[in-house]
């Protein structure tokens, strides 16, 4: 089937940005090493020799050539090209020398502020399961910039396995285009986005699945991030999302593992932003012992949540509802079976010590 989008076939879109990035991850990898921006394994690290990071760049550099080819010029556009210039230039600062989370975060706030105020993207209403909240114009603004940093910063989070972040991020995209194409909005700037951000992701995800030759980086990560939640309230705005709750069950998985990292910290007094090794991927590896197998039953997972999103913006609402059900059921038995939220040994321990 021919699908149009402006003139243009949607297969052209993702094959021309997928090759783009495909060919440009190369030369990034040579300039990563060249300048030294290394990944150096440490004991929070799954790899064991050091490799070349900034693959961001290569993604960021397809989706201007997408932008250029595909999509229309526009003050929403602009303050999106704007934004994402702040988010590419911290993530190649704190990738050559890293830099304190509070400044990655100002820049977040920075970029996601230009968005809001400039591009005047923002929530209008949320809608939840059918239930319309309106609230000032102040607030939506406000949760709109929280939105974007929030999940700028869940993907950045999630990003600790070779293929993880850049592979969640192309279902995204894929499910938002298929969303598109369903209600028939394949038109929408969300989507040409979407389409554009599709192909130069999985350009990328040849070099980055298991074992992976280059890492996408805070570059990539963080961009990936800013792309998603911009998408979305692209989506909200033109009505191919219909309600703030899709987004949300597509990046179930990194939103919830985010939730969790920040729990498990305070359970253990220690500030939201210390690192660890204890992420629910960290969790799967230990189950698996396979970096590949982990990646992909987390693509399965995620795939599902995004397969429920589609049915519940079909308006198999009923249908949707039960399946999420019972994936949360899953996710939840996954997670107690692991370390996400405390240390079952040291409790299993604590326990023989009292028998004792």
């Amino acid at each position: 089937m021919s699908m149009e989008v402006n003139g243009f076939n949607v297969w052209n879109i993702v094959l021309v940005t997928f090759v783009t990035s495909l060919l440009l991850t190369i030369m990034v990898k040579k300039i990563a090493i060249h300048i030294n921006a290394m990944d150096i394994p440490n004991e929070r690290k799954v790899h064991k020799v050091p490799i070349p990071r900034l693959g961001g760049l290569a993604v960021f550099v397809s989706f201007l050539l997408g932008y250029m080819l595909y999509a229309p010029v526009s003050t929403q556009m602009i303050s999106v090209l704007i934004g994402g210039f702040v988010i590419i230039l911290t993530g190649i600062v704190d990738d050559i020398n890293s830099i304190p989370a509070r400044y990655k975060f100002l820049f977040q706030i920075i970029a996601a502020l230009i968005v809001v105020l400039y591009g005047k993207l923002y929530f209008n209403d949320l809608t939840i399961l059918g239930f319309t909240l309106t609230f000032p114009k102040w607030v939506n603004m406000t949760l709109s910039v929280f939105f974007i940093v929030a999940i700028v910063n869940a993907i950045n989070l999630i990003d600790g396995l070779d293929g993880l972040s850049s592979g969640i991020s192309s279902i995204y995209f894929l499910t938002i285009a298929i969303i598109g194409f369903a209600r028939n909005t394949l038109g929408g700037l969300d989507v040409i986005l979407s389409l554009i951000m599709l192909g130069s992701t999985l350009g990328f995800l040849f070099h980055n699945f298991p074992p992976a030759k280059i890492f996408i980086g805070d570059t990539g990560s963080m961009f990936l991030g800013f792309m998603i939640s911009v998408i979305a309230l692209l989506g909200y705005k033109v009505t191919t999302i219909t309600s703030i709750i899709i987004p949300l069950i597509i990046l179930f998985i990194p939103i919830f593992d985010t939730f969790f990292a920040i729990i498990r910290r305070l359970l253990k007094h220690e500030s939201i932003g210390h690192p660890d090794k204890e992420h629910f991927h960290h969790q799967l590896l230990r189950l698996t012992s396979s970096p590949t197998k982990t990646v992909l039953l987390i693509y399965l997972i995620n795939s599902l949540f995004s397969i429920v999103s589609i049915l519940y913006v079909l308006g198999d609402n009923q249908q949707a509802i039960a399946m999420y059900v019972i994936l949360m059921i899953f996710f939840l038995y996954l997670v107690l079976k692991t370390n996400i939220l405390y240390e079952h040994k040291k409790k299993e321990q604590k326990k023989k010590k009292v028998k004792l």
